[in-house]
């Protein structure tokens, strides 16, 4: 499943499952433009252990997904100084736990901006290549929660609705160009994003931690057991490869059994 010669781009690539799609992309010879938050030093560490770990290009691009000209800015970016967009993986995200009467609307703007319309920005702006170059791999990183709802967390779970809504209708439109795109959608993984929203699932539910950890996010997985970075990961090196190559439209579900009840 060799990606030598090909270039990604991960949105919310500094940490979590983002970094994990990096570090997966890039064992298999992709260069890879990375996007994200957080220390500067730390970040510019993550780029070079990139290169000198696997041998690969590995940029920075600390585009806001809150502004589209920002976004559009990157993939340009990433096809100047990569050669090219092979690869979008659309993973930035952030969360917040509230009653639907107390939700912040501010708050909501910003789960649909980087949830969901980032990702829309990012293809908007890459598609063009890869129907020139007529290959490209588009991945969305949807949720459980783009399938099933929980109580409390109406902007997140409106957004992965949207973002599986927004796979299928891509993965029509470009069928024809050697173009695949699909969602995945992971259970829970024990990432920053998971470990921040606990204190509010705490509050909104009046839990203990350890309570919101086992009777909360594990009681949902039938093998009480969370998802791991890597194996999500794992599965996106697969799409990426030409053995996926009529996987698409598909939202893939890694949840240790959430969905399928």
């Amino acid at each position: 499943m060799s990606l030598k010669s090909r270039n990604a781009l991960i949105t919310g690539s500094t940490s979590g499952i983002g970094l994990a799609y990096a570090h997966a992309l890039a064992k298999e010879g992709a260069n890879i433009c990375l996007n994200g938050f957080g220390d500067d030093a730390e970040i510019e560490k993550t780029r070079t252990g990139i290169e000198k770990d696997f041998g690969v290009k590995c940029i920075y691009n600390g585009a806001d997904m809150t502004k589209p000209p920002e976004i559009a800015a990157m993939v340009k970016d990433a096809e100047t100084r990569l050669g090219s967009v092979d690869i979008l993986i659309s993973n930035a995200g952030v969360q917040f736990v509230s009653p639907i009467e107390e939700f912040p609307v501010e708050k909501w703007d910003q789960i649909i901006a980087i949830n969901l319309s980032s990702a829309f920005h990012a293809i908007r702006a890459a598609v063009p290549g890869m129907k020139a170059r007529k290959w490209g791999r588009i991945i969305n990183t949807a949720s459980a929660h783009s399938l099933v709802a929980s109580p409390f967390k109406a902007a997140y779970v409106s957004a992965k609705h949207g973002i599986a809504g927004l796979t299928k209708t891509v993965a029509l439109e470009v069928a024809t160009f050697g173009i695949t795109a699909n969602a995945i959608s992971p259970g829970y993984v024990w990432t920053p994003l998971v470990e921040k929203q606990i204190p509010d699932t705490m509050k909104a539910r009046n839990m203990t931690k350890e309570q919101v950890i086992h009777d909360v996010l594990l009681e949902a997985q039938p093998t009480k057991e969370f998802v791991t970075s890597e194996q999500v990961a794992a599965l996106a090196v697969f799409l990426c490869s030409d053995n996926a190559a009529q996987i698409t439209g598909a939202n893939i579900s890694i949840d240790g059994g959430w969905t399928a009840a």
